[in-house]
């Protein structure tokens, strides 16, 4: 389990396997004593689990293994060396939950329609305005004020228009996070707020029967 707050921000060192099984090499600041083997990490979005790890200049370095379901549904399968990802360590008990409840398993891609830069925003840089298309199946669980998560990083949802939906990103999450990098046409993991897909899911049921 996640919140979505980005501690870190990783870089694929190294990418190896076939379409069935990818392994990879991230490379982080983390410290390697306080990464366990069968851990879990929030990498890009998906949940990964660690399968190595060691000690690198200035952090750690730590293996995951990505099966052929996570390649098909996320943008795993495009990630080579030198990729840049969000990372967030699992939630302990007594976590402060500063985002919102997030799984690690992604319903789908979001896509990149609109990058707009706002300006007038104070001295610490800009702010930007992503306007972003949902698969049809997933946009009825995204609502004006919820939450979302993209790329692993936890969002609130400002407008929703049909499929299409905005969220602002201050500068401070610009900085440390992959969002400074992102455009137009860039495909983003998406997952839906936890609480909205079994809300659905109640109402569906009582709804048959």
């Amino acid at each position: 389990m996640f919140t979505g707050i980005v501690t870190d921000v990783g870089r694929v060192a190294s990418v190896s396997g076939g379409e069935a099984l990818k392994r990879l090499r991230i490379e982080a600041s983390y410290e390697p004593a306080g990464i366990a083997l069968g851990a879990s990490i929030a990498c890009g979005g998906p949940c990964l689990t660690v399968v190595g790890v060691g000690p690198r200049q200035g952090g750690a370095w730590f293996d995951v293994d990505v099966a052929a379901e996570t390649l098909a549904r996320t943008t795993a399968g495009t990630w080579r060396e030198g990729t840049r990802l969000n990372l967030e360590r699992s939630l302990k008990i007594g976590d402060e939950l500063g985002g919102h409840i997030v799984t690690g398993h992604i319903d789908g891609l979001a896509t990149i329609v609109a990058r707009d830069e706002v300006t007038g925003e104070g001295p610490w840089g800009p702010t930007a305005r992503f306007a972003l298309r949902a698969p049809r199946a997933l946009s009825r669980f995204i609502a004006e004020k919820g939450s979302v998560a993209l790329d692993g990083t936890s969002l609130t949802v400002n407008e929703v228009v049909g499929d299409t939906f905005s969220v602002l990103i201050i500068p401070h999450t610009l900085a440390v996070t992959t969002w400074g990098e992102r455009h137009a046409g860039d495909a983003l993991n998406l997952e839906v707020d936890l609480m909205a897909r079994y809300a659905a899911r109640l109402a569906e049921a009582r709804s048959a029967g």
